[in-house]
């Protein structure tokens, strides 16, 4: 599989490269008699698509995707889903400069050393264009589990987060402002941080929150495919994420055990939710929740010194089209990621002619 698969029962392969004609997939595992709105998928889309605001990459892609097979009259056939989405805006003439040079922080380097070449047009195969393939994906898993609702918003860009908890915010203002974020006052200063940030040439991280609401208990295996390390490699798998962590995370080592339990209620609820929906990699009925820590987009606008194939030092120069701050359109991809590992963990716990248990 050489690392462009993901999942066991419902399974994505990708292809393509930034540059070259088009990017595509095949969905295997999808159960078959599912009725797809095609333009929910595209919608979907349109939320990752570069050009959409003013605080994004200004390369214009339509996105718009074809499928091939695995659709016939509107349902799944319960056979292979092909797709494409060509690339119609590439200018790869933008990257002549760094066809002998490796860019700091990209995969440059490492992917020549790998395989001896290397695409250097955008990235080639490192490139997140890539992931429109698992949107695509992720809205098709959506329509399966039309009872699991996935919410993915921008929780904070730099120093700027979101204090509410999940649960004390509005998800309709995610959709209403460019960053993405569920908070509407914060959501202003963090447009305004991005917007100087770019006007600097430079580029900045932060975190998207996801939610998912309406699991069942029971999703997960052990040991080695719980649900929380399933969640965690498909996270980890997105261009720029460098870290997660689910319900109290990391302000959990700061907190006594009596503190941090969740108390068990009768009927199976908890009194509280510090384990973020799962437990022995389990899920426990409660929402799950985690976040997930994006660094700084690599590209800037910026001189920096690197090395060239012959391990020449060189100043790679600020140039082309790119992301100040990858967030805004990675929350569609974060929830196609985490749609695409709950239909896999359903199919395994209920199968497929049992997914409405």
């Amino acid at each position: 599989m050489a690392g462009n698969t993901y999942g066991k029962r419902f399974q994505l392969t990708t292809f393509g490269e930034s540059h070259g004609e088009a990017i595509g997939g095949v969905i295997d595992g999808c159960p078959a008699g599912i009725s797809l709105d095609m333009d929910l998928i595209q919608f979907e889309l349109d939320r990752r698509k570069p050009g959409q605001s003013k605080i994004v990459t200004q390369r214009k892609e339509a996105d718009e995707v074809r499928f091939l097979s695995g659709i016939f009259e509107g349902k799944t056939t319960g056979t292979s889903i092909g797709f494409i989405i060509e690339n119609t805006n590439s200018k790869s003439k933008d990257y002549d400069h760094i066809k002998d040079i490796y860019r700091p922080s990209h995969a440059d380097y490492v992917y020549d050393q790998k395989y001896g070449h290397r695409d250097y047009r955008g990235g080639g195969r490192s490139s997140a264009r890539e992931t429109a393939c698992r949107v695509v994906a992720g809205a098709i898993a959506k329509q399966v589990l039309k009872e699991l609702k996935v919410t993915a918003y921008v929780s904070s860009v730099g120093d700027l987060t979101v204090t509410k908890l999940y649960h004390e915010l509005d998800f309709s203002e995610i959709e209403k402002n460019p960053v993405r974020c569920a908070d509407p006052v914060i959501a202003i200063a963090m447009e305004d941080l991005i917007k100087t940030v770019k006007k600097d040439g430079d580029s900045i991280g932060g975190v998207i929150t996801c939610v998912i609401q309406g699991v069942p208990v029971g999703l997960g295996e052990p040991v080695f495919d719980r649900l929380d390390a399933e969640l965690a490699k498909a996270m980890i798998g997105i261009n720029a994420v460098k870290g997660i962590e689910f319900g109290r995370g990391f302000a959990a080592t700061r907190m006594r055990g009596s503190e941090h339990n969740d108390e068990i209620l009768v009927g199976g609820t908890t009194k509280t939710n510090n384990a973020g929906g799962i437990v022995g990699g389990i899920s426990n009925g409660m929402d799950i929740y985690f976040n997930v820590a994006f660094k700084p987009t690599a590209t800037l606008m910026k001189d920096q010194m690197s090395i060239n194939k012959n391990n020449e030092e060189v100043i790679v120069q600020g140039k082309g089209r790119h992301d100040a701050c990858v967030l805004p359109r990675a929350v569609p991809i974060v929830e196609a990621m985490a749609s695409i590992v709950m239909l896999d963990m359903y199919l395994e716990q209920y199968g497929k002619q049992g997914i409405d248990k």
